[in-house]
Formats: structure tokens, C-alpha cells, sequence
């Protein structure tokens, strides 16, 4: 909207400014004056009028033209709903994608001439600050002697982001360092918190994301301290359980430690053999050794303890001697439930690996023989483990003399689950016509990838009840996701199977979906076949 008047001072000043509404939207009128004020103009006019009339034709002023600027308040409007992106016309326009890329090892770009403009919200803007030094106003010196890396900060926006840099930079005590060392914090982990907090991102990655979980908790910065455990959650596996329990309880998160346990206890002998269980602290080990519910032969145990040893001593500079070995385990030694061992796993391992006594040797074979049995330092009840749950899709089960053949075909199942639990084998009809032998081999596949599979023989008393086969360790089946259970029978052509199959089936907390599988080559589906139950923990 826009009028024209070209006398100002035969227009009264009351009707530039007077409201005008339009379709019951109220607005703001305002008004733009080139190229001086209208006040100005006004009081020069009306002097030099008074002066003289003939001087007045002389100093006339020429038009001044007003633009009146409607604003609408009904409805506010962020920059990036009046300014859509739009990619620069020109090459040499830089991106905020870009600038992040060139300031994770540059911090010193100079951003174009005009480089406010090509952002048009404040976001955007406000990244281009991350990791530069155009008006850094602090420097920190991050990483250990040796590994340090200079990086610039803007007090202001650091402030806005943590409390702590607030407190250090505004608050009572603050110091005023152009210049401030943290020499507890990786680099990589203060860059990818220093882009949160510019950039309002998050960009982690497996080899650094604890130790940014680290300066999130320093730094008190919440929301990226929830994105690491988020992370390290979806991760998890028996390989780095342990290393991950161990810092959970450092940083206090309950429910990642909780989830590292679930793990542990499932899959306690691939964490035992993993490389991170040597990486725990002592106290953690402890925790472990203690674990009733550790699904694990206690040779597995024993023998991992031992290598724990071994690595502390190593991180300790003692020499690899049987002696520092038991020194470095302490009284976590009698942790291990040593005479709950097979009495074969006793004599062939723990017995000759030099780390007990002669005493506790002798003890111990007592234990397992006399009747009259020692007292022993040792734990010797068993651990009670996990109890296996059985999720039975059939509602009833059948036999008939031209059923079941096999003939090395696939029976196939897919399912999927809605919490993480831990495949440990599947129950499997037996023999509809008396005792008999079957091979069994068993595979758990995850979108063709096969995560477990085992060859195995299991005997069938001729009842129609399942019979377990088990993988050789637990698979860890994640929530929302379809795997296909797949079985190679070969024995007794003729076999019970199921009918009145169910799509879905409620297991205690757990409930598991079925669907037919493309695999299955032997008449397997979800209303009748083979593979009866899953056996897993949960």
C-alpha cells in the first residue's frame, strides 16, 4: 500500500498517522520520509515563510515522498518462514554444511563479505560461529600434554548453552582468561559438544561418543548427556557391555547400567571373552564376580578373571608372574565359584593354573569327594543363572501317516518382538511314531545376515512335547525388527506338527508377532508347521 503526498506541510500531521483497520486485522502504520525528516523539513519551511513571503518561493521545498508500510500483528513470523532457503546462485557462496566441515579442522576461516546475509535465520548465523575465530572472544587449550588442540569460543553463546560456562564467564567468581586449559576432555569430544551448543546438532560417533557423554556431564549440558546414552544404548552388545557398565556407573545413568546387565547376564560368556572386560575397573570386576545371575559356566569366569589379571598387571608395570596375578585380583578371587565347576573343568583348568594354593587345591578336591567336605573361602553355591522363557505359537499339535516329511528342506518362521530379548535356541517336535534321534540345524538371520546358527542332535521320546536345541550363545534380538528362524530336520520322516497357529503371542512382558518367511520350503507358516517355540531370555 503505498500513497503519495506531495505537500507535507498542507497535510495535517494527525492524518499520515491515523489507524486504519482491515478485515478486523488490526495494523501499524508507518512511515518512511527521503531523504530527511519531516519534522526537520516542516520547521525549516515554516521559519523562512515567516521571514519574507518572496524568500519563500525561493526555498520551496521539492515533493517529499512517503511510503506508509501496513504491518499485520495477528501472526508473528520467524525469518525462516518469510525467507525459504534457497540454494546460492553463485559457486562461491559457502553453505552452513560447509562451514561446519571447514571449521571442524579450521578455526580460522573468514566467512565472505556480507556472509550474515546469506543466512536467514539466526540459527544458521549463529553456526557459523562454531569452531571460528571471527570474534572469539576465548580460547581453549583441550586434550592431555602432547594431544592438545587450540579451539576459539564466544563467551555469549557458550553462556546460553551451560550453565557452567555461564558461571564461568558471567558469574560471581568468573575470571577474566583470554585463555583456559582442559586438559581432561578429548578434543574431538569438546568439538562435537561445542557443535550442539553452536549448532543445536548432534554428531557422535562409536569411538568418541563416552567421552563426550563425559563433557556433557561436565559442562552440564543435559540434552546432549540423554543423546550419548540414546546412543550408546542402541550399541550395545556383549562385546563392550562391560566397558559400558563400568561408565555408566561413573556417570551415573541407571538405565544404561541397567540395560549393560541385561546384557551381561544373556550373554555372559561373549562378554567374559571380550576384549573390554579386560578395559573394567577393579570395582566392576567385583560387581561382575558377585552377578547371581550370570549365565555362565564358571571355567568361563575363572579363566576370564585371570586375563583381567593379566592386562592389570601390565597397567600396573608388574611382572607377568602367578604371583601378581593373584596380588592384582585380591580377595575378588574367592568371587568365583570355583567349586561349583564340572570336576572336570576343575582338574584340567583351575587346579593346574598355578593361582591356588596347594591348601585350597587339596580343599577343593575334598569338596567334590569327601563326605565330611572343608570349609572353603570360596563361594560354592552355583549361580542361579536366568530361567529360559518359551513363546509356544501353536494352540495344538497333530500327527498324521503321510506327515511330516523332511527330506533336507527348510521349515521357516519370521518374527519380531517389541523389547530386546536374547534367542537361545527353539523348542522342536519329536517323533510321532516312538523314541528316535534327529539333526537339527538350527539359524537365526536378520535381512539374510545370519546372526546364529548351530548343528546339533536332540532325542525325541515319542510324545508330543518340544524339544530344546540351543544356539551356542544367546543372539540379541532387537525391539520392532522381523528375524527369520529357519531349521534343517533330519531323522524320522514322519513327526508331530503344529496347527491353529497365532499371528501374535503375549510372553510375560514380551510380545512376539509371526509371519511366514519366503524361506520356508518344507510348508512351514504362521497357521501350522514346525518350530513350535522360541527359547529366550529377557
Amino acid at each position: 500500500m503505498k500513497d503519495i503526498i506531495k505537500d507535507p506541510d498542507k497535510q495535517p500531521e494527525e492524518e499520515v498517522h491515523r489507524g486504519r483497520s482491515e478485515k478486523n486485522m488490526k495494523c501499524l502504520t508507518f512511515f518512511l520520509m527521503l531523504p530527511e525528516t519531516v519534522k526537520n523539513r516542516s520547521k525549516k519551511s515554516s521559519k523562512k515563510a515567516n521571514t519574507s513571503s518572496s524568500s519563500s518561493n525561493s526555498s520551496k521545498l521539492p515533493p517529499v515522498c512517503y511510503e506508509i508500510i501496513t504491518l499485520k500483528t495477528k501472526k508473528k513470523k520467524m525469518a525462516a518462514d518469510i525467507f525459504p532457503r534457497k540454494k546460492p546462485a553463485n559457486s562461491s557462496s559457502t553453505s552452513v554444511q560447509q562451514y561446519h566441515q571447514q571449521n571442524l579442522s579450521n578455526n580460522n576461516l573468514i566467512p565472505a563479505p556480507n556472509w550474515q546475509g546469506l543466512y536467514p535465520t539466526i540459527r544458521e548465523r549463529n553456526a557459523v560461529m562454531f569452531n571460528n575465530d571471527l570474534m572469539a572472544d576465548v580460547h581453549f587449550v583441550v586434550g592431555p600434554p602432547g594431544g592438545t588442540q587450540r579451539l576459539p569460543g564466544h563467551k555469549y553463546v557458550l553462556a546460553v548453552g551451560s550453565s557452567v560456562f555461564h558461571a564461568m564467564f558471567y558469574g560471581e567468581l568468573a575470571e577474566d582468561k583470554d585463555e583456559i586449559r582442559i586438559p581432561d576432555v578429548e578434543p574431538a569430544a569438546f568439538l562435537a559438544m561445542l557443535k550442539y551448543i553452536y549448532c543445536d546438532e548432534i554428531d557422535l560417533a562409536a569411538d568418541t561418543v563416552l567421552a563426550t557423554l563425559y563433557a556433557a556431564k561436565k559442562y552440564i549440558v543435559p540434552h546432549l548427556a540423554r543423546a550419548c546414552v540414546n546412543f550408546l544404548e542402541t550399541s550395545l552388545s556383549a562385546k563392550n557391555a562391560c566397558v559400558l557398565l563400568s561408565q555408566s556407573c561413573l556417570f551415573e545413568e541407571p538405565d544404561l547400567t541397567q540395560r549393560c546387565w541385561e546384557v551381561i547376564d544373556a550373554q555372559a560368556e561373549l562378554a567374559l571373552k571380550s576384549e573390554g572386560f579386560c578395559d573394567i575397573d577393579f570395582q566392576t570386576l567385583e560387581s561382575i564376580l558377585r552377578r547371581e545371575t550370570l549365565n555362565a559356566k564358571e571355567i568361563v569366569v575363572f579363566e576370564a578373571a585371570l586375563n583381567w589379571a593379566e592386562v592389570e598387571c601390565q597397567r600396573q608395570d608388574l611382572a607377568l608372574s602367578i604371583e601378581n596375578k593373584r596380588k592384582v585380583l585380591g580377595k575378588a578371587l574367592y568371587l568365583i565359584r570355583i567349586p561349583t565347576m564340572a570336576l572336570d573343568d576343575f582338574a584340567n583348568g583351575a587346579a593346574q593354573s598355578g593361582v591356588l594354593t596347594l591348601n585350597e587345591t587339596n580343599d577343593i578336591f575334598l569338596w567334590y569327594t569327601a563326605a565330611k567336605k572343608p570349609e572353603l573361602q570360596f563361594v560354592s553355591k552355583a549361580r542361579k543363572g536366568l530361567v529360559p522363557q518359551r513363546c509356544h505359537r501353536f494352540q495344538s499339535c497333530a500327527y498324521r501317516s503321510n506327515q511330516w516329511r523332511y527330506r533336507g528342506r527348510c521349515d521357516s518362521i519370521q518374527f519380531a518382538v517389541d523389547k530386546r530379548v536374547f534367542i537361545a535356541g527353539f523348542g522342536l517336535y519329536g517323533s510321532s511314531c516312538g523314541s528316535a534321534e534327529y539333526s537339527a540345524k538350527i539359524e537365526l538371520k536378520r535381512q539374510g545376515v545370519v546372526l546364529g546358527q548351530n548343528l546339533s542332535k536332540y532325542f525325541s521320546d515319542g510324545s508330543s512335547n518340544t524339544f530344546p536345541v540351543w544356539f551356542e550363545y544367546p543372539v540379541q534380538i532387537e525391539p520392532d525388527t522381523f528375524y527369520t528362524a529357519s531349521v534343517i530336520l533330519d531323522g524320522n520322516e514322519l513327526s508331530y506338527f503344529g496347527q491353529e497357529g497365532m499371528t501374535e503371542v503375549q510372553c510375560g512382558k514380551v510380545t512376539v508377532q509371526f509371519q511366514c518367511s519366503s524361506d520356508s520350503t518344507n510348508g512351514t507358516g504362521v497357521q501350522g508347521g514346525q518350530i513350535p517355540e522360541l527359547i529366550f531370555y529377557a
